[in-house]
């Protein structure tokens, strides 16, 4: 009797599968892996060091870590600055030495190619905490708000920030800041405002730059974790305004909305890692003092794969140094 010999399995297109192909095939037919040029470092820039709940730089530093930055093919680097002074009006964050602009000086004089995004918000100058100005009564001044944001966001663009962000959700700012960079010159700076869900991931952050709202936990204007439909709304709608791109936060819990969001605009999307998310998915080796980062690893190749145009986060150097 003759036996036929039998063939590999294939697929309907008659492929070899790749599972079971040779790795150097599999490493060939396998997507982009994650890569530095995939995050973006965030640097919570203090007057001083300090030892807080979340790793912080002085301006001095900032050259040092830019350096390092570039060298390890991370492109993009995401501020916040603390303010010592602070008052119900929130005009100390518009004086051209605030430690916002100097923190953008010392970025942009280190790594000039190295894009560098801020934050435009008032919660790090204001008294109680908050991120919006409030009126006479108490309740929270809309048009006030709209305009030390938008003066902000031309200060850092004059200290040479690459993307201003909004981060108040107050709708109209975003609008607000577009037309008061085009009116300065600076029509080629980006407006990047942030989409948020309420999370108790924050207090890290809020903690270590004095964000803490005396009202409560919750930002009023921030979205209910359970509104998807509510959180592409107000994307969809600040691009409408004039935002060029938007961050999303917490990374972790918007892969919904990213992947939602990735087929209704062409926008760039990045999702922000925030504080809480550092501290629950890496930890500390006590043998080799190095930073586990693999948890958060996995994030940022889901977050690609669902459209992130590139993630932000406090683990950018040490993942960047892991790939490497």
């Amino acid at each position: 009797m003759t036996v036929t010999p039998t063939h590999r399995n294939r697929t309907t297109t008659g492929a070899t599968s790749p599972l079971r192909s040779r790795p150097a095939v599999r490493s060939l037919l396998e997507p982009q892996t994650l890569t530095p040029a995939d995050l973006s470092m965030v640097l919570l820039v203090t007057e001083e060091p300090a030892d807080r709940p979340m790793p912080t730089v002085t301006v001095a530093r900032i050259p040092a870590v830019l350096h390092e930055c570039a060298a390890l093919g991370i492109r993009s680097v995401k501020l916040f600055a603390e303010s010592a002074g602070r008052d119900a009006t929130g005009k100390i964050s518009l004086e051209p030495d605030a430690l916002m602009s100097r923190a953008i000086h010392a970025c942009k004089e280190a790594e000039p190619h190295i894009a560098v995004m801020t934050e435009t918000c008032l919660c790090s100058y204001t008294t109680d905490g908050v991120c919006y100005l409030t009126d006479q009564h108490g309740r929270p001044d809309v048009s006030a708000t709209v305009h030390v944001t938008a003066s902000q966001a031309v200060v850092h663009a004059e200290a040479g920030a690459d993307i201003v962000g909004p981060a108040s959700m107050l709708l109209g700012t975003v609008g607000a800041a577009r037309h008061a960079l085009d009116e300065t010159g600076h029509e080629g700076v980006s407006v990047m405002p942030h989409v948020i869900f309420w999370s108790s991931l924050y207090d890290g952050f809020r903690l270590t730059m004095g964000a803490t709202p005396k009202a409560g936990t919750n930002r009023e204007f921030q979205i209910n974790p359970c509104r998807a439909d509510q959180f592409v709304d107000t994307a969809l709608r600040m691009e409408a305004d004039g935002a060029d791109m938007i961050l999303l936060e917490p990374a972790q819990f918007t892969t919904d909305v990213l992947a939602t969001l990735r087929t209704q605009t062409r926008a760039p999307l990045f999702p922000f890692s925030v504080s809480g998310e550092y501290k629950a998915l890496t930890r500390v080796d006590s043998e080799t003092g190095r930073r586990d980062v693999r948890l958060l690893m996995e994030l940022f190749t889901m977050l690609k794969r669902a459209g992130a145009s590139a993630s932000i986060t406090y683990a950018a150097l040490d993942i960047a140094r892991r790939l490497s």
